[in-house]
Order: structure tokens, then C-alpha cells, then sequence
């Protein structure tokens, strides 16, 4: 695909090849997923479609296009911000620059929401703090018929995000979008006074970390979603001080950490007075991944 190669026949397959090399050859993650999911965005086809066109010719302004978007893919910009969305517990979920990339590893967190959904009876009310995307309280509604879900986010703009997959999922007479700070939007009398689960994916890493991340989080994703304070545990700390009065006797708080904060956040929970009993879980990987927190009866 280099200069004066226009003459040239690129069909789709050399075109995946090619990208392949050149994102590999970069350091950046999962080349060939990447390239699949560039040349794929490009041609507005499903990814499985690629390998039933393998051999089908890529005119000129489709891969002056990738260019494009390989060259920003190769100075490590998200795969996700440059095709504009990302998959996330089976759903297709909006993402750009105004809100965190969802990860596979979130999706623990959606599972046991869902799970303690299941064990209640009647309708449930959910409120998700720090939503950004929306995509653990679009995740949650859609897989859990009987709640309403209240989201708060401090950002405007990741909730102009989270709003675009609360309308693209048909969520919007279920899913209430607020903006403010943690509990601070919630209104009394037009809100749930108190939730049956409250589940929430904060800022938790450590002011001083946040130099060392990778380049394509460090340099791309909002700093606002990833800053926890000196010790990664300012949000949960304000959480513990307020979730008290918001959680309803026998409900669950939710909450995703660092792999090192286990200890940590358990101590900063209890604090709260309310819950009976404080757990964390692991991820896949086998790192500490969600913190449960069920509430006294």
C-alpha cells in the first residue's frame, strides 16, 4: 500500500496481511485482530465477511482511507476510537475520545450484577455510578428485564456517549442517564430513593501510575476516567461515605479495582457501617478484578 502502488491490485486479503505486518511490526496489540477490524470498518462489513471476500479488489479511496487509520492505529490510538465502537458482553457498544474504552475484564462485574438480579424478586432498581460509555447499565437492562437503571457520570460528554447506546439498544424508557458526581444527581421523589444494586467502575488508578500506562490508555483515554487519586482509592472512599444511604437492606454494591487494591478497598468498604459481608473475586487472568459488598438485611 505504499506511494505509487495505486496501479496495483489489493484485494482484501493482502490489504489484512499488510496491515497485519505493519501494526506488528509497531508493537501494537493483536495486529491481525486489528487489521481485521480496520479493513473490515473500512469496507462497512462484518469482520466474518472479510474471509468470503477475501479475494475481492479494494478500490483506491477505501485504502486511502486505511492509510489513515493505520498510520494513527500504528502511533497507538485505539482500535476502538478509529472504527468508533467495541464489543462488550455481546453488544455493539459507541465509544470515542470522551469516555473509557469498555475491556473483557468488566464484564465479571455485569455477570454478578445480573446474578444478584436473578436471586431478588419484583421489579429491581439499579443505579450505576461513573457509566461512562454506559455499557455495564446497558448490559445490565438488557440482560435483566425486570429493573430500571439510573446512571450518573460527571462527564457530559461520556454521557452524550452512554445516551448514543442507551438509543442504539432501545433502552431509553429503562435507562436514566444524570449527570453529577457519584450519588450527587440523584433526586428525591423522582429517583429511587434507595437501590437494590449499585454497581460502578471508577477511576482507580494511582495518580503516580498513570505515566507508566501503556501509550495507547496513557495518551488516548480520559484521564478524568482513569485518575484515583494518590492511591487509587479517592472514589471509593466518597462512595463509602455516601452508599450507605443509598443502598437498599440486603442489596449489593458492585464495584471493579485494581488487581493489587484487593485489602485495600475492603478495609475502605467496611467503613461504610452497612454491609454484612465484603468479598473480592478474580478475572480470568487470576488477578482481583470486582469487590461484592452485600448489605445488612
Amino acid at each position: 500500500m505504499a506511494a505509487g502502488s495505486d496501479m496495483e491490485v489489493w484485494p482484501i486479503g493482502r490489504l489484512v496481511s499488510w496491515v497485519d505486518a505493519y501494526l506488528a511490526e509497531r508493537g501494537v496489540d493483536a495486529p491481525r485482530l486489528s487489521a481485521e477490524l480496520l479493513v473490515s470498518h473500512v469496507l462497512g462489513c462484518r469482520r466474518i465477511d472479510l474471509y468470503t471476500r477475501w479475494a475481492e479488489p479494494v478500490d483506491e479511496q477505501r485504502r486511502a482511507a486505511l492509510r489513515d487509520l493505520v498510520r494513527r492505529a500504528g502511533a497507538h490510538e485505539p482500535i476502538a476510537y478509529l472504527v468508533g465502537c467495541t464489543e462488550f458482553y455481546s453488544l455493539t457498544i459507541h465509544v470515542d475520545q470522551r469516555c473509557l474504552i469498555p475491556r473483557p475484564e468488566t464484564e465479571l462485574l455485569v455477570e454478578r450484577a445480573i446474578e444478584a438480579l436473578r436471586r431478588r424478586q419484583g421489579e429491581q432498581e439499579v443505579l450505576d455510578l461513573c457509566t461512562g460509555s454506559g455499557c455495564i447499565a446497558v448490559a445490565v437492562a438488557r440482560n435483566f428485564e425486570r429493573c430500571r437503571v439510573v446512571a450518573t457520570d460527571v462527564s457530559d460528554g461520556a454521557l452524550a456517549v452512554a445516551a448514543e447506546n442507551v438509543r442504539q439498544q432501545g433502552l431509553e424508557h429503562r435507562v436514566r442517564l444524570l449527570c453529577g458526581d457519584l450519588f450527587e444527581p440523584i433526586i428525591a421523589g423522582l429517583d429511587a430513593a434507595r437501590f437494590d444494586i449499585i454497581t460502578c467502575n471508577p477511576p482507580y488508578v494511582r495518580r503516580g501510575d498513570l505515566a507508566q500506562l501503556e501509550p495507547n490508555v496513557r495518551d488516548y483515554e480520559p484521564a478524568l476516567a482513569l485518575d484515583g487519586g494518590a492511591d487509587g482509592l479517592e472514589v471509593y472512599r466518597r462512595i463509602a461515605a455516601k452508599v450507605g444511604d443509598f443502598l437498599r437492606p440486603g442489596g449489593v454494591f458492585i464495584g471493579e479495582i485494581g488487581a493489587d487494591q484487593s485489602t485495600a478497598i475492603q478495609d475502605v468498604l467496611r467503613t461504610a457501617g452497612c454491609f454484612a459481608a465484603v468479598r473480592v473475586e478474580s478475572d480470568a487472568a487470576g488477578h482481583d478484578r470486582v469487590v461484592i459488598a452485600e448489605a445488612r438485611p
